[in-house]
Parts: C-alpha cells; sequence; structure tokens
C-alpha cells in the first residue's frame, strides 16, 4: 500500500544531519528544514492516518504550529530559512483544510493510500445529474427519478400550476436523501472499521477492502449529491 513506500529520512541543508520525515526542526543544529521530502497530511500535523479524529486536537495541533512557522519568527533568518517557513505555513493550511473536513479527508486518505477516486462531484455537476453514469447501487433510484422529472417536466410545460409539480419534486426527494442517509451510516461503520485496523495493525488484504468499499462509497456519496441538486435546480425553474 502508498504508506509502506513512503520516506522515512530527510536531509537537513542547514547541518546536513538526518531527521525522521515529518519532523519541522532539525534535531542536530534546530534550524526550521526546507519542506522538500516529507510524508502526508496526517504524519505532518502528528495525527494517526484515521478517519475519526478529534476536531479539537486537530485544531490545536494547526494552532501550534502555526506559530512555530509564522513567518514573524524568521524575520532575521537566512532566505532559506524564510522560504522554509513560508512553505511549512502554506503546507499546514492545505493539510488543515483537507482534514478538518470528514469528506476531505476521506478522499484524502484514498488518495494516499492508493485508490483515489476518478471523477469529482464538480464533474458530474457540469455534465448533468442525469448523464452521468450512475453506480450500481444507485440504479433503481436514478431510473424512477427520471421517469418522474420526465412527467414532471412535461406538466410543467403542459402550464400545471408550480404548486403541483412542486409538490411531486419534493416528494421525489424523499427516497435520494434517505438513501444519502443510509449512505451515511455506511460511511460511518466503513471508517470505524478503518480506524480499527489501524490500531491493531490488521493485514494489507483487509485495509484494501476497507479502501476499496470507501472508494465506492465517496463515488455514490458524490452521485447522490448531484441528485439532489439536480432536483433543487428543478424546483428553482420558473
Amino acid at each position: 500500500m502508498a504508506s509502506s513506500t513512503s520516506p522515512t529520512l530527510q536531509v537537513c541543508r542547514d547541518c546536513g544531519g538526518g531527521a525522521p520525515v515529518d519532523a519541522h526542526f532539525c534535531p542536530q543544529c534546530t534550524k526550521i528544514l526546507s519542506l522538500g521530502r516529507h510524508g502526508d497530511y496526517f504524519a505532518f500535523l502528528g495525527v494517526p492516518r484515521k478517519l475519526q479524529l478529534d476536531p479539537g486536537d486537530l485544531e490545536r495541533r494547526f494552532r501550534e504550529l502555526s506559530r512555530q512557522f509564522h513567518p514573524d519568527y524568521f524575520y532575521n533568518a537566512t532566505a532559506a530559512e524564510r522560504r522554509a517557513s513560508l512553505e511549512r505555513s502554506s503546507y499546514l493550511n492545505d493539510a488543515y483544510r483537507a482534514l478538518k473536513n470528514p469528506v476531505t479527508r476521506l478522499e484524502y486518505l484514498l488518495r494516499v493510500e492508493g485508490v483515489p477516486v476518478s471523477g469529482s462531484a464538480e464533474t458530474a455537476e457540469r455534465e448533468g445529474f442525469n448523464r452521468a453514469t450512475p453506480p450500481p447501487a444507485l440504479l433503481e433510484q436514478v431510473f424512477a427519478l427520471n421517469e418522474e422529472l420526465d412527467e414532471i417536466r412535461e406538466a410543467r410545460s403542459s402550464g400545471a400550476p408550480a404548486a403541483a409539480w412542486k409538490a411531486r419534486l419534493d416528494a421525489a426527494r424523499l427516497p435520494i436523501e434517505a438513501k444519502r442517509d443510509t449512505h451515511q451510516a455506511q460511511v460511518d461503520e466503513l471508517s470505524a472499521r478503518w480506524d480499527g485496523l489501524v490500531d491493531d495493525g490488521g493485514s494489507d488484504a483487509a485495509k484494501r477492502d476497507v479502501l476499496q468499499a470507501l472508494r465506492d462509497c465517496v463515488l455514490e456519496r458524490n452521485y447522490i449529491n448531484n441528485l439532489l441538486s439536480g432536483i433543487e435546480r428543478e424546483l428553482n425553474t420558473v
């Protein structure tokens, strides 16, 4: 898996000493290390590669590192140190932004574990929610919704009162929202399984199975959100 091939050491450009890959300051000369070779967002913030993280702890780590990297502390330092503080501050902001949100945290975990999600929610939005290929688990809901939408559009073009066709759209949204809730429960269960495997040193095969299931969930989540966005657009049609 991706974690097994991650680098483990970095070299201080000031003194030439070695440091753990996710150290921020050289243990020999104490100078801030250039970003260069490093691990991932989780290791950078000093948290395990898990999905259920304590928001308070994450924010505390972010604020502590923000103070350590702040460019004001390196005002009289060398150009290389000033550059390193800016690089680490920027990377820290990216890391915190990705990990503080459970949705982006999951997508980032999949990417660093080598199971990226192809096709973003934004791409599906551009293509139109009823034209993208639906995940197999959603086929029944998608077909039923498309048939209902066709009938609603026909009724609307025939001059049906707005209250009538909007009521049908509201009703059509209910099973999609129920699917979203069921899906979230599945994501929560898989996330707990992943964290348990991390804590217990689970096998690569077991981890890979959970990651693949989580990847399928992300694809379904994006499609569900796109379906709901499509319904909302129809509701706002005059």
